[in-house]
């Protein structure tokens, strides 16, 4: 069968706690995420893509059913439970032939054992790989590359994968500083209009970026493997974030910042390539695109839009007339 033909791969790169616009495709300065920018080169690069919830459990979780939070029951809260009623994309591509599998932070923080899964709704975990030293103290030890080669190496030389790439930064706690000292200048950071343009907020926001390009790094590394085993091509890629950045007004508000995340798309063999997308887009779109373009039948109804033709058609009209986010509580914060 020609490579093309075939049921596409799926890499899906997810970021912990990484807002628009903070990708330099996006023209952000103070950061360098290439990886990022090549798939925008390569696909569509979206200016307004937002998340069902600004916190990291109840938006990966609305990604996955494909349904805003308020119809996921106790799934739709923070660090709570996942009712093992609900049909995951993940699962319902691994019955058209896909293999699954994870690195880094999947579904979570919650409890899904206790519902009856036999492993996390992402699927089967590959963790085992760490790093001996990592540039920061605040940064994971996790070897996500390695993590995945581990995944891709593995599973039948023919039979097409969804990886979920969870990067645990650029995630809290930050080592104060670190940015700078990596060589960031204070200047150069983009600081968001509703926080005070003071050095230590500077600072504080080059420790960040500095998280979001070990993501990116990791991101890179896994694209070029992809292509060095002739699989590039029929790749999708998605690179993305859970929520908003882990400051106020931001992360588990319900504003901007805490809603609007990156969102680049590519697929070499099928996609044109150097679009730029405004049209609204939600996260929960995503599983029926996956399922759509994977040709699962009888999936169930979700809220979220498929976007395929939007991936595909540069004619038609507007993707949403709106999206629809909504917060419960967040841990101790109320």
């Amino acid at each position: 069968m020609d490579q093309v033909d075939k049921k596409p791969n799926i890499l899906f790169a997810i970021a912990d706690d990484q807002s628009y616009p903070y990708a330099s495709a996006y023209g952000t300065s103070g950061i360098n995420t290439p990886a990022f920018d090549k798939v925008a080169k390569a696909g569509i690069l979206f200016n307004n893509a937002f998340v069902a919830a600004p916190q990291c459990s109840p938006s990966r979780a609305a990604i996955l059913i494909g349904k805003n939070i308020w119809e996921l029951e106790e799934a739709g809260t923070h660090a709570s439970y996942f009712p093992k009623k609900f049909s995951v994309f993940t699962d319902l591509l691994s019955t058209v032939g896909y293999t699954t599998g994870f690195t880094g932070k999947p579904w979570g923080p919650g409890n899904w054992k206790d519902a009856g899964w036999a492993q996390n709704p992402v699927g089967q975990e590959y963790n085992s790989r760490m790093l001996e030293t990592v540039s920061t103290t605040g940064i994971s030890s996790k070897d996500y590359f390695g993590n995945f080669v581990d995944f891709f190496e593995e599973k039948e030389s023919d039979q097409p994968f969804f990886f979920w790439y969870g990067c645990h930064e650029p995630h809290r706690v930050y080592e104060a500083g670190s940015g700078l000292l990596a060589g960031k200048s204070s200047e150069d950071v983009m600081v968001p209009d509703f926080l005070p343009d003071h050095e230590i907020i500077k600072s504080d926001i080059a420790d960040y970026a500095l998280e979001v390009e070990w993501f990116d790094k990791h991101l890179g590394q896994m694209i070029d493997f992809i292509e060095q085993r002739g699989e590039l091509d029929n790749t999708i890629i998605v690179v993305t974030a859970d929520n908003g950045m882990p400051f106020p007004a931001a992360k588990a508000n319900l504003q901007e910042y805490g809603t609007h995340v990156p969102l680049a798309i590519c697929w070499p063999a099928k996609m044109k390539a150097n679009r730029v997308v405004d049209d609204l887009v939600a996260l929960i779109d995503l599983a029926p695109t996956f399922l759509d373009i994977a040709g699962v039948k009888d999936q169930p109804i979700m809220s979220g839009k498929s976007m395929r033709n939007l991936l595909f058609d540069e004619q038609i009209g507007k993707h949403r007339d709106f999206v629809l986010t909504g917060r419960e509580r967040h841990t101790h914060a109320r």
